[in-house]
């Protein structure tokens, strides 16, 4: 169903009219229910008010001279002014005679959405009534589809927050930490540890493309391949096993879906990282001697090819070594003048960083990061650290 047609107004439109004579009423009273309106009818402001504290009304028709000064207007235009204050969002239609048109001109001044004239055409009258009660249903409408959207929203943001991992597998000889910084409710990177046996770990980082719901839908699947496939995978397995990750990846997303992924499994026994990066931002390692490193692409992003290959790389790592890796919302954060943060910028955090706590090295990332840009960020913010023991 379309847009359009889920917000066709489903039910009668209610229509409160208020005058002060009783023939005017009832001849509007036979022309808006023979075009299918609900009418309730107030004869003096007072009862108008009193109807729209205990109802709720599509729009209302409402005269602006009643008994007390049949000419002025002064006693519709304070009904007018009181019922905007009761209902704010409550389309009005102001009806006044012909002598009388200032009076409509000043009730639209003071908040009337539009006025008809005495004696009225009936085919003007019924289009001006109906089509501002069909707006209000239709925003109506919308408001409730957005409040559903927005709710929806907030628990895939819920149920993805529980998809990055909380208690991490202990490792001696590996300090790590992670962290995501979502540009909206829901993002497409992700970060996780795999648990690989005593003092082996599985350090994961990817980036799918898109954003929102969809691209988180499709990091949710990503991550349960990886998970599924590597949760004992050997260092020189890995790229066997991320083949696997690819064909899955590739039979369950449309043809121009993908994914950037680096994918490292750390041995401490061998002091030893195997990793292989699916087409993502190129990993930097800082030796303690201060000496940078890239890890650069071994393959193709996943899933945009069925057959498809993935080199294994192997470190041999020291005390002291850092690694960060990020997705490519840090490396391509640009600021009004278009200069990117860049993998130079991401050096510039790791020099500074070089003594502190591996738990602080991610906050300083997307700190410098938003620093750089001086606004919010634009796209999602993934940082993954590890330094030897």
């Amino acid at each position: 169903m379309s847009a359009a047609l889920a917000l066709e107004p489903v039910r009668p439109y209610r229509v409160l009219v208020a005058d002060d004579q009783p023939d005017v009423l009832l001849a509007l009273r036979l022309l808006l229910k023979a075009h299918g309106c609900e009418l309730a009818t107030a004869a003096e402001p007072a009862e108008l008010l009193a109807r729209l504290r205990r109802e709720p009304f599509d729009v209302v028709l409402m005269d602006l001279n009643y008994s007390r000064d049949t000419t002025s207007g002064r006693e519709g235009l304070e009904a007018l002014a009181a019922v905007r204050e009761l209902a704010p969002g409550l389309p009005v239609v102001v009806m006044t005679a012909w002598g009388t048109l200032e009076i409509a001109v000043e009730a639209m001044r003071r908040g009337a959405d539009d006025f008809v004239l005495k004696p009225w055409d009936n085919a003007l009258l019924v289009d001006r009534v109906t089509q501002h009660a069909r707006r209000r249903l239709q925003s109506e409408a919308e408001a409730r589809r957005q409040e559903a959207d927005r709710r929806d929203l907030e628990l895939a943001r819920r149920v993805q927050a529980g998809l990055f991992p909380g208690a991490r597998p202990a490792s001696p000889s590996l300090d790590y930490a992670g962290e995501c910084l979502e540009a909206g409710a829901v993002g497409g990177d992700f970060y996780d540890f795999l648990d690989l046996g005593p003092d082996r770990l599985g350090l994961v980082l990817a980036d799918v493309a898109g954003k929102g719901v969809s691209a988180a839908l499709l990091m949710a699947s990503l991550q349960a391949f990886v998970r599924s496939r590597c949760s004992t995978v050997a260092g020189p397995e890995l790229g066997l096993r991320l083949q696997e990750v690819n064909r899955l990846y590739f039979a369950a997303t449309p043809p121009e879906r993908y994914a950037t992924l680096f994918v490292a499994v750390w041995d401490g026994a061998e002091r030893a990282l195997w990793y292989v990066n699916c087409g993502h931002t190129p990993p930097l390692l800082r030796r303690r001697s201060g000496h940078f490193e890239t890890l650069a692409a071994t393959a193709t992003v996943v899933g945009l090819f069925e057959t498809w290959e993935a080199p294994v790389r192997h470190l041999a790592l020291e005390p002291g070594d850092l690694l960060v890796a990020v997705s490519d919302g840090v490396t391509e954060a640009a600021r009004g003048d278009g200069e990117e943060f860049g993998l130079t910028g991401l050096r510039r955090v790791m020099e500074t960083a070089a003594t502190q706590p591996v738990s602080a090295i991610p906050s300083a990332v997307v700190s410098s990061t938003l620093a750089h840009v001086g606004s919010a960020a634009r796209d999602d913010l993934t940082t993954l650290v590890a330094r030897v023991r």
